[in-house]
């Protein structure tokens, strides 16, 4: 979404090149295989460690960190893996994503009308509070370091990164739709009466 968002007003004259439906099928398989190969090295490398202090997971599901803590003392290894994946497929994303919307926010300063800038926040905005909330929780539950374990609050961000947030993003998304917001307040307005 933030490449969508940054071509679309970074370089709108090439939005149809830059996006194109071979451009977006090649960033839809790189996206996946990602996935793919994040997902399969992460299960081989947990499937190698054996449980020492419990075989009960302390969060909602199987969460890397939580299954780190009921691993034997040795696992340095592991506790690398983490942190290599959380760079590669955490930090880095967030970082070029913080990058295009600096660019987008550049871009929208130098548009001259107001009515344009207003256009290029409102498409913009919906999806940075997404990602600003996505990647917060995700901070909240990775980067800590492991002495300052504490379930509660994790198992919260936890949910928030997992379920929270991918819900809240097609409900801001058609929110912003003029059909659905029209919809809405009909709705609104039935059920007043």
């Amino acid at each position: 979404m933030a490449y969508d968002r940054y071509v679309a007003i970074c370089n709108p004259l090439h939005y149809h090149v830059m996006l194109s439906k071979k451009n977006c099928i090649l960033l839809l398989v790189a996206v996946w295989a990602t996935g793919f190969f994040n997902s399969l090295s992460l299960t081989l490398t947990t499937s190698n460690m054996s449980l020492c202090y419990s075989n009960i997971v302390t969060q909602f599901y199987c969460e890397l960190k939580a299954f780190a803590k009921i691993a034997c003392p040795n696992t340095l290894r592991f506790q690398a893996v983490i942190f290599v994946d959380t760079l590669l497929l955490g930090f880095l994303p967030f970082t070029i994503s913080l990058m295009s919307y600096v660019k987008i926010l550049r871009v929208i300063l130098s548009i001259a009308s107001m009515e344009g800038r207003k256009k290029a926040f409102s498409t913009c905005s919906s999806h940075f509070i997404v990602l600003l909330f996505f990647y917060g929780a995700g901070v909240c539950v990775y980067i800590r370091p492991p002495t300052q374990y504490r379930e509660g609050p994790e198992q919260v961000f936890s949910i928030l990164y997992t379920i929270v947030t991918p819900t809240l993003n097609p409900l801001i998304y058609s929110l912003r739709n003029k059909d659905v917001k029209d919809a809405l307040i009909k709705l609104i307005r039935l059920k007043s009466k």
